[in-house]
């Protein structure tokens, strides 16, 4: 994949995250209104999460159109990272809203009135579970076909809202049952969630901008180099990543009999091989000869 194309699928990825930003607009300022006039403290929580959603789907795109720009003086590798980062601050607001709900709804079952809320709460937390799958399958689609991280993190936090929906659901049926307390443990759980989409979304972002890089891929980019005729050995390879793709520096072994052309070609088919993959943005070859006698004795 060239480096234009790249760009091409950074640009249709910010279809996704507009998609996310109409939904959750929608949805979560229903949600609250509904929440507040039938007195469910669940549906007011998902409905705080979802705005927080808002935030994240604006970083995602933020982070999106930035990292489109070309590389610079100062970023002489481009600014594949922007989403990444994005994706960080985007966490920091997660965790604090998450906060803010489990401290209300726990509040709300040591002093709440006991009250079940309006049925009407059940039958909005059913519709808005059903959009958001129908946006999480968008959103899937959308990120298998352009390779982005980022639009599929947005798409499995849209999977992952449709099901705090449900759990809303549930809890808000069961207190129409005599469980008045039901509702606002749903949102205690609702709370624990968003505090884990935080955490997951910040343990990966982190990650990432440490140079984390996962070693099975390492294996299987090493796999791949040993096909390349001529290769004799991989003395030494590192990944690290730039937004959806990766930059790889690998050291090879050749031949010592092998003239400068003869292994230049090598290095060459090594980084070609490299880059048929779609993650592959950049390939940094270094090699090193090596007397095969001694390797086989």
């Amino acid at each position: 994949m060239d480096q234009q194309q790249r760009y091409d699928n950074l640009k249709l990825g910010e279809r996704g995250a507009i998609i996310s930003i109409a939904a959750y607009i929608v949805l979560s300022a229903l949600k609250l209104i509904v929440g507040y006039v039938a007195g469910s403290e669940a549906l007011k929580a998902d409905g705080l999460n979802n705005a927080t959603d808002i935030v994240a789907s604006v970083a995602v795109l933020i982070g999106l159109r930035l990292a489109q720009k070309p590389a610079d003086h100062d970023h002489r590798y481009g600014h594949w990272k922007s989403e990444t980062i994005a994706s960080l601050l985007s966490s920091f607001i997660m965790a604090a809203v998450g906060l803010q709900v489990l401290y209300a709804a726990v509040r709300s079952v040591f002093g709440g009135s006991g009250e079940s809320p309006d049925p009407i709460s059940v039958w909005t937390g059913m519709l808005c579970a059903v959009v958001m799958y129908f946006v999480y399958r968008y959103n899937k689609r959308l990120a298998s076909k352009v390779n982005s991280q980022a639009v599929m993190a947005a798409a499995k936090d849209n999977l992952s809202d449709a099901f705090v929906s449900i759990g809303t659901v549930v809890g808000i049926a069961g207190s129409q049952f005599g469980l008045p307390w039901l509702d606002p443990v749903t949102a205690i759980v609702v709370g624990l969630l968003i505090c884990k989409t935080a955490w997951d979304i910040f343990r990966d972002a982190s990650h990432h901008l440490s140079d984390g890089f996962d070693a099975s891929t390492i294996q299987s980019f090493k796999e791949a180099i040993m096909e390349v005729e001529g290769v004799e050995a991989v003395k030494d390879i590192r990944a690290r990543n730039y937004g959806s793709s990766a930059v790889v520096d690998v050291v090879v072994l050749v031949d010592m009999e092998l003239n400068f052309a003869e292994a230049h070609e090598i290095a060459t088919s090594v980084e070609n091989k490299l880059k048929e993959t779609s993650e592959v943005y950049e390939v940094h070859v270094h090699y090193e000869p090596v007397d095969l006698s001694e390797m086989l004795s």
